[in-house]
């Protein structure tokens, strides 16, 4: 599906949790990072509400996050992390903002940004998110830059865009395997790229939307509260202000940590006029964050499992990977590149983009591609987990397969009735990578309406499956005999993916696979029962055993068939074996009464 070409400029925008960017394509096709008007070529994603002794004013970006420490309430940052569920204080009021509010004014600060640096108005842009944003916040994303005023031509997910800005920089003729690994402020996304003649293709993708550097931060920050308490005798833990100044000073030291092995926390007045002077070295940091690095590095091992079972003609090992890309300001953590060499039996990260810039300068190359002025690179994605509708025993049955590149559509006509006469059918929509739908995310349902009364089984229902460029999912079914058909699109649903939830969800199909496969069985045999149970019954006043006029013989089928359907009312739990031997059982009375020769030994 060919993009419609876009005249003008299309600026990339790199919607960071703790910091944003934006990024431009020139008539040269080179890409330009435009700076502030602080001159700084990132901005904060905060947003303030200063009081109205200061003016009630708006403030977007450094400005917010420089009066943070003394107007906490009225501060909002990490929107990407507290969606739905921040508030702050404007002139005295609590108001509640929604994600897309919030992100719409960081959106349009970098549209301003941009305006100011091309000298005229802008409209459209590439917004990236992170790999493991569910529909519902990509949507969210595109409804932000609504709001600023964009027109969001694409969304695409953050590892992608930082291939992008590396691989552009190749021999368009190489053929390379490209692992990046993007660990931001807020979100940590790992993707396997396959780089061929300018053809990216995603292979694979991983993350957590709640690992990254503010977690980082928030170790130190319980570090030095527990220390200020132990040796101050000072509990700041409820003080607002004080943490507001103790993670700003957190955030700094850990920068300087990736330059030096020692640093010092040290702010002035922190609390009841107390002054904190103490050191961190970066082996207490890293002890304090180990965990965390771990965790990413498992990441990476599960991606690249996944990255096995996509490619047709061979394996990507780890030591296939050509390049590591390295993507987000906390990839400059000396111990995280020592980790992920020592992970890669001593392969050098790449070094040749900026970390901080890197995925708004792909979003720009994106976008160029999008423009009518530029050409050149076919980009493609994946989706990041399982999509597919509920069935009978709430079983999860997959339309599109976790890692399937993007857009797509897939059609499925291997639906049925489950009774007679049935003439509606509820399309229960769920991602994920379980067996039953109980443990997969709900995603919306609709109901399907019109299907034409018939026996159960006998009338098909078709179920369409579309995810766009964006990654964003359209459901549509019909019954197969008609032209009537009812849709849905996955857009604003509630209960969004939690923290870790998607990672915890591939992790737990991973370990509960041979349970999952049990289980299946065990709903399938169950329901072969209660098949065999209808068609039974349906069949028999059409049988043998009615022709013969033998009392004897359709009594016994008939007990045989009420007694089937009892037990199989009173075992719901039963286990597949007892299930399969009841119908086995079944089986063998129907044929012992459909056989002649049987009931006429003496």
């Amino acid at each position: 599906m060919a993009d419609k070409k876009i005249t003008g400029e299309v600026i990339g925008i790199d919607l960071g949790t703790t910091f944003s960017c934006v990024a431009v394509a020139g008539k040269d096709r080179t890409i330009e990072i435009i700076a502030n008007d602080q001159g700084n070529r990132t901005t904060p994603s905060w947003v303030a509400f200063s009081p109205a002794s200061a003016g009630s004013e708006r403030l977007i970006g450094e400005a917010a996050k420089n009066q943070a420490t003394l107007n906490p309430r009225g501060t909002i940052f990490d929107v990407k992390r507290l969606i739905g569920k921040k508030f702050v204080e404007v002139n005295g009021e609590l108001k509640t903002f929604t994600p897309e509010e919030i992100s719409a004014m960081v959106l349009g600060k970098m549209k301003e940004t941009a305006e100011s640096f091309l000298g005229k108005e802008v409209t459209n842009a590439v917004v990236t998110v992170p790999a493991y944003f569910n529909d519902s916040q990509r949507q969210a994303t595109k409804d932000a830059g609504t709001i600023s005023g964009l027109n969001v031509l694409r969304i695409i997910n953050e590892p992608t865009a930082g291939a992008l800005a590396y691989g552009v920089k190749l021999d368009s003729k190489r053929k390379v395997n490209i692992l990046v690994y993007d660990l931001g402020g807020g979100t940590f996304d790992v993707s396997v790229l396959n780089i061929d003649n300018c053809v990216f293709q995603v292979l694979a993708t991983g993350g957590n939307t709640h690992l990254g550097g503010g977690d980082f931060d928030q170790r130190v920050m319980d570090y030095f509260v527990d220390l200020i308490k132990r040796k101050y005798k000072k509990d700041i833990s409820e003080d607002r202000k004080a943490l507001g100044k103790l993670r700003r000073e957190c955030e700094r030291v850990k920068r300087v940590l990736s330059s030096q092995t020692q640093a010092r926390v040290e702010i002035d007045s922190l609390t009841e006029g107390m002054d904190l002077s103490e050191p961190l070295t970066r082996a207490r940091f890293e002890i304090l964050n180990l965990d965390f690095f771990e965790r990413t590095l498992e990441v990476v091992k599960l991606t690249l499992q996944d990255a096995k079972r996509t490619l047709a003609d061979a394996k990507v090992r780890k030591e296939q990977i050509d390049e590591i890309v390295l993507v987000g300001g906390s990839t400059r953590i000396p111990r995280v590149r020592e980790m992920l060499k020592k992970a890669f039996d001593g392969k050098e990260p790449s070094k040749g983009i900026n970390a901080d810039e890197a995925v708004a300068y792909g979003a720009a190359v994106q976008g160029a591609m999008l423009s009518s002025d530029q050409d050149g690179v076919i980009l493609s994605d994946v989706t990041p987990l399982s999509l597919g509708i509920g069935i009978k025993g709430d079983l999860m049955s997959v339309v599109i397969p976790r890692n399937t590149v993007i857009p797509t559509e897939f059609t499925s006509d291997q639906y049925f009735t489950v009774y007679d006469h049935q003439t509606a059918a509820n399309i229960n929509v769920y991602q994920g990578e379980r067996a039953l739908t109980k443990d997969c995310f709900f995603l919306g349902c609709f109901e399907l309406t019109g299907i034409p009364p018939a026996p159960r089984g006998e009338s098909r229902i078709e179920v369409t499956f579309q995810v766009d460029a964006d990654g964003i999912l359209k459901v549509t079914a019909k019954p197969k005999a008609t032209r009537k058909s009812r849709s849905l699109t996955i857009s604003s649903y509630k209960g969004n993916l939690s923290s870790r939830e998607i990672e915890r969800m591939v992790r737990e199909a991973r370990e509960m696979a041979e349970h999952d496969k049990r289980e299946k069985e065990r709903i399938d045999e169950r329901n072969r029962l209660e098949q065999k149970i209808y068609d039974l019954n349906k069949s028999l006043e059409k049988s043998k055993i009615y022709d013969s006029s033998d009392e004897e013989r359709i009594d016994e089928v008939k007990d045989a068939l009420r007694d089937a359907s009892e037990w199989l009312d009173e075992n719901e739990d039963a286990c597949m074996e007892d299930y399969e031997d009841k119908r086995l059982e079944l089986e063998s009375i129907w044929d012992r009464a459909n056989d002649d020769d049987y009931y006429h030994l003496d």
